[in-house]
Formats: C-alpha cells, sequence, structure tokens
C-alpha cells in the first residue's frame, strides 16, 4: 500500500511540474514581441473560461503593478492599483461572454533594460470579429539578460472626449 501511495505523489508531482512548465513557456519571456504576444493571448478567450492566471502570473515580475482606470457617473476619472494576485482575484473568473483583445499598433521606447510599450488595443466577442471597445495599453517592461518581466500596466478605454490620438493607430 505504501509503495502505490508513493506511485500516486510521484504521480501527481510529475503532473504538476508538467502543468506549471506548459504555463511557463520560455518562448513568451524570450522577447519583446513574445511577451507582448502572451500578454494578450492570456487574457483572451471564450466564454465560460477563464484567463490563464498561471501563464499571466509567470509574465509578471513578481512585485508588478496592475493599474485600472475608469470614469464614474459623474465623469470624474478613478484609479484602482493592485498586484497581479489581486487583479485575478478580483477579475479572473470565468468570462460571462467571450473576450478577445488584439493588438492594433504599438510605439516602443527603450532605455537600457527598461522599456515601455504603447499598445493600441481592440476586443471583440468572437476571434477576428467587430471591435467593441479600443484603447491603449501602457505596459513597462524590464529585462533582466534572461528574460522580459511585465512589470506594470494601465490601460484607458476609448470614449467620447477620449480618442485615440492618431500616432497610436495604425497607418
Amino acid at each position: 500500500m505504501r509503495v502505490l501511495a508513493v506511485a500516486v505523489l510521484m504521480l501527481l508531482t510529475a503532473r504538476s511540474a508538467v502543468t506549471a512548465q506548459a504555463a511557463q513557456n520560455p518562448e513568451d519571456v524570450a522577447t519583446l514581441d513574445g511577451i507582448i504576444k502572451a500578454y494578450y493571448e492570456v487574457v483572451s478567450g471564450p466564454a465560460g473560461e477563464k484567463a490563464d492566471r498561471e501563464r499571466d502570473v509567470f509574465l509578471h515580475h513578481p512585485s508588478a503593478l496592475v493599474a485600472i482606470t475608469s470614469v464614474d457617473a459623474n465623469g470624474t476619472p478613478t484609479l484602482v492599483a493592485m498586484s497581479i494576485g489581486e487583479y485575478h482575484d478580483r477579475f479572473g473568473g470565468p468570462r460571462p461572454e467571450g473576450f478577445f483583445e488584439f493588438e492594433l499598433h504599438r510605439e516602443v521606447q527603450r532605455f537600457g533594460n527598461i522599456t515601455h510599450v504603447w499598445s493600441t488595443y481592440a476586443a471583440s466577442l468572437t476571434p477576428g470579429g467587430e471591435p467593441f471597445t479600443r484603447g491603449i495599453n501602457s505596459i513597462q517592461l524590464y529585462n533582466d539578460g534572461e528574460r522580459w518581466w511585465i512589470t506594470s500596466w494601465i490601460y484607458d478605454s476609448e470614449r467620447a472626449g477620449n480618442s485615440i490620438p492618431p500616432q497610436y493607430l495604425p497607418e
């Protein structure tokens, strides 16, 4: 019986390692293009599915900051800042409807090991569907010589009086 218990424990440990390794794809963090592609993939998916939390956590530095902006009913700007774990705890449930976010345009500024990406996005309910919203993700990244890390991000959505400037749109 003890041998069986040890075998089951080893199988579960191996399965956990394979699952964790699948969520930690080195290609996601090897290049700037790879991490931005993964950044959009983790939040996208059909109704009823959750975002890929393990993969998203792998993309973010352990002390990364996530900030969400909005405008309240009176038109006053609001900001909520949190860790990536708090973000997933708050917004990580199953999607009530499909959500597919994709990059439209990118402006990159680099200095040394830090990079700032202005990533214009659109989102639709289905892959390749008609966008229902657009905006800009401001993503800060760090390269430690081994991989890219997302250190923070904040976004704002396009709305009346808040149009995306032409330099952040594809030509």
